[in-house]
Formats: C-alpha cells, structure tokens, sequence
C-alpha cells in the first residue's frame, strides 16, 4: 500500500480515537465514543495489516501463514471476551479494569522483546524505546496483578508493607535504568568483556521492573486502589506510546499518548479530590492499616425500621442519594431508580451527589446508574450539591463511608483530614443503608453514623430499598 495512503489512514484512525475519548467524557455520549474509539482500532489494525504486507503472507505452512496467526487471536480474545463480560458482576468491574490495564502493559511488553528478537537493536533512540517500552510494560503489569489481587481479594488479602520499600524501589530504578543502558549503548566489544551483553540487558531490564512492578504497589492500601488503577492506566498508554517508538509505528505513539495523558491527568484529578500528594501515593500511601478517626462522645448509631423511615421520606421533598461500594455489592442501582421515581412522582426534587472517589475505580458509581437509566442531569458532584445541602430534606447514603466522613472536615488526626468530601451531614436527616457496623474499605470510623440527625437502616441495601419502594406502593 502506497505510503501516503497509509499516513491518512492512520491520521483518520487518531481522529476517531480523539473524538472517541471527547464522547467518552459524558455517559449519554459514552457508547458512541466507545463506537468511534473502536471503528478507529479497526482503521489502524487493518492498515499496519496493510503496511507490513500480512494479507500477502498466505502459505499451506500454517505456521507461517500470517492470516491463521491473525484469525487465532481474534478467536482466541473473542472468546475470553465474551465469557468474561457475560459472567463479570459490576462489582468486579474494578479488578477487570485493572486486569485490563495490565494485559496492555503485557502486550507492550510482548511487542518490544519480539522487536529485539525478531530486529536486533536499532539506532540509540530506538533502543532506549524499546527499554522503557519493557520498563513501563513490566509495571503496569505486575502493578496491575497485585491491584487485581487487592481489589478481588484472591491476593494479597492482608495488609501488607515492605521494610525500607522506598530504598527497595529506588535500587531496582537504578538497576533498571543501567541495565537498559546495557542494552542500548554497549555492543560486544564492551569494557566489561560480557559476551552477549545486549541480550543480558535485555532480560535484566523485564525481571527488574517486572519485580518493581510488585514492589511499588503492594504496600498501597484499598482506600488508595482507585487512584492506582488509573494511574496503572496511564503506564499502559505510556508503554503502547514507546513500543510505538521502538517499532516506527505513528499510531501506536499517538493512541499511547491519548491514553496516558488521560490516565494520567484523571490520576492527578482524583488524588485532588482526595486531598492527597501524588508522590505521597507513590511513596507513603495509607488505606490499607486499619486507622480510626475521631469517634467524638462514645454513643451508639441510632437505628429505624423501614416503615418508620417511610414515614420521614413521604415528607421529604428534597432527596440527595449519596451512593458508594455498597451499593454496587448489593446491586441496587436498579432498586435505588425505582425509589427515585417513586420519590418524583411524590413530589420531590431527586439529586445524586457523586465523589469522584466511590467506588473502587474512577467513574464506578457513575458507570452503575447509568446501567439503571439514572438521568445524566441529575448526577451531581460534590462541589455542585454542598452548597445545597442543608436545604436538603433527606440524604440518602448507600454503601458510603470515606466519602461522606466528616473527620476529613474537623479532625486533624484522622487520615482523612483536608480531603473534600460529600456532606451529607448538613442535611436535616441523613439515611445511612450499611449490613452492619463495620467501617469502610480503608478501615476508617465514621463519626457521622453517630450524629444526631444520622439514622441507620441495617441489612442488605437492595433489600431495604426495595422495602421502601413497596411503601411507596401500598399508599
């Protein structure tokens, strides 16, 4: 295929992903960019199909015949795909992008060692490419196992802490980067006298960062999982950006690049919602030790009857839901539709106040009503709804806990303290939906379950919810 075609093509194919992205922003407009972003994949496989000449590599060796490699991966991943996405319950939604994070860092990864193995080392810029194309891969990968791991809770379960990690991280750096510079400035006649001293550097570099990649993440606790997934992201797109360099092919630079700018500007948006330093997240951490906030004067949570809560929630004509991991365990997303229906036709004004932090994964709570038909409009976020909270009649808290925790306001002991939260507790009534009395996924206490004006309805939140809704009915 002529060059200049080839250009085009890949220049169309970066336009659908950048207008892709654009409508990914929005969730009325999130399945169209979700069509664009894909059409434009199709583009740019088809075309490297075309440039690197595979439609013409048929042979009755099956072996090398490029069309039976091809139609094996797209069998192959198209099956994996289809279970996975029939059987994947929106509460593994978390761990499954974050598995995905990794198989892009591994497929990276894959892509460099082939381009050593198959090419050899190029010239000294494409082979510092393809070093840190291994690197970020390697991280993102591993990383992106142990934050499975974590959020699945089939790894790594405990808490867990390395001693010295910073030191620990910082001599795997060191080491990785010189072994990267083996690589791609010493050949066979080196001061070292090493024979084979490219492949050394070559398979030191992948065992290194691949380590770096556990290192790094597993003392990260849950309460920081979110920030690290899309952060993970970022490595990803990062990694396809350099094997993009490594293998001279533009729209994997360019495809990269959108992807780890985003994750990485989504990274640093979400790290200022919780009032957190990315390099404390990176180098500190906390969310995964079991810490308590102040409890103020020793009381218990007062708690209320379904029929009774009825009864306040009738009155009610400004309802906030303020909706968390809990709800996404109970799935109650549609149940929580029902009542908010219920609550319109009542004569109320209906609100969702969204952290950008619910959840286990940027955009978690979102992605849940939006399953549920909850109207775009009326999902607010938390500098929207504060200043409108203490007109509010009802806050309604599913599954919520950091998010909602006043601590982070008036208590500079707590972990949380300085982090912008959803504040509920300026509502006349706030409703908290909790199984029990545990605290939240970073093992935070939540001083406002024992306010004055805080009612707790224990139990299974979609069953609660559901109660309310027959409530509604039976009057």
């Amino acid at each position: 295929m002529n060059q200049i075609i080839i250009d085009i093509l890949y220049m169309v194919s970066c336009i659908f992903f950048i207008r892709g992205i654009k409508l990914l922003g929005k969730t009325d407009t999130a399945r169209k960019g979700n069509l664009y972003s894909s059409v434009g994949m199709l583009i740019a496989i088809v075309t490297v199909l075309c440039q690197k000449n595979v439609f013409g590599s048929w042979s009755s060796n099956i072996l090398e015949n490029g069309y039976a490699w091809i139609a094996a991966a797209i069998i192959i991943g198209s099956i994996i795909g289809a279970i996975w996405s029939k059987k994947v319950q929106m509460t593994g939604m978390p761990e499954l992008v974050a598995l995905f994070n990794g198989f892009g860092g591994l497929s990276s990864l894959l892509v460099a060692l082939t381009q050593y193995f198959v090419d050899k080392k190029g010239d000294y810029f494409t082979s510092v490419s393809l070093g840190l194309t291994i690197a970020i891969g390697a991280i993102a990968f591993t990383g992106s196992l142990v934050a499975w791991g974590k959020l699945s809770g089939k790894a790594f379960k405990k808490i867990n802490s390395i001693p010295g990690k910073n030191v620990i991280n910082a001599i795997l750096c060191i080491l990785g980067a010189a072994s990267i510079v083996l690589y791609a400035f010493f050949t066979e006649e080196n001061p070292f006298g090493l024979a084979n001293i490219e492949f050394i550097g070559v398979i030191a570099t992948t065992v290194i960062f691949l380590v770096l990649g556990f290192t790094m993440v597993l003392p990260i606790g849950g309460g920081d999982m979110p920030v690290i997934i899309s952060f993970l992201n970022a490595l990803s797109g990062l990694a396809a950006a350099f094997a993009g360099f490594a293998i001279n092919n533009t729209v994997l630079v360019v495809s990269g690049c959108l992807v780890g700018a985003s994750g990485l500007i989504l990274t640093l948006i979400m790290c200022k919602a919780m009032n957190r330093k990315f390099a404390n997240l990176l180098f500190k951490s906390f969310g995964g030790q079991k810490k308590k906030g102040a409890s103020g004067p020793a009381k218990e949570p007062k708690a209320m009857s379904v029929e009774d809560a009825y009864m306040i929630l009738e009155a009610a004509r400004n309802v906030v839901f303020i909706p968390g991991y809990g709800m996404a365990v109970a799935q109650a997303q549609h149940a929580v539709k029902e009542l908010c229906d219920k609550l319109e036709a009542n004569g109320a004004e209906v609100n969702f106040a969204i952290h950008p932090v619910a959840g286990r994964m940027p955009g978690h709570m979102n992605v849940l009503l939006a399953e549920a038909n909850v109207p775009y409009e009326q999902l607010k976020t938390a500098d929207e709804m504060n200043p409108q909270m203490s007109n509010v009649d009802v806050a309604i808290v599913i599954g919520a806990n950091d998010v909602v925790n006043p601590a982070a306001i008036d208590d500079e002991t707590s972990p949380l303290y300085g982090m912008p939260i959803i504040n509920a507790f300026e509502a006349k009534t706030v409703f908290v939906l909790k199984r029990g009395q545990g605290t939240g996924f970073s093992g935070i206490e939540n001083p406002l379950f024992t306010n004055d004006n805080t009612i707790m309805i224990y139990g299974d939140a979609k069953q609660t919810v559901s109660s309310l809704v027959s409530e509604f009915e039976e009057q």
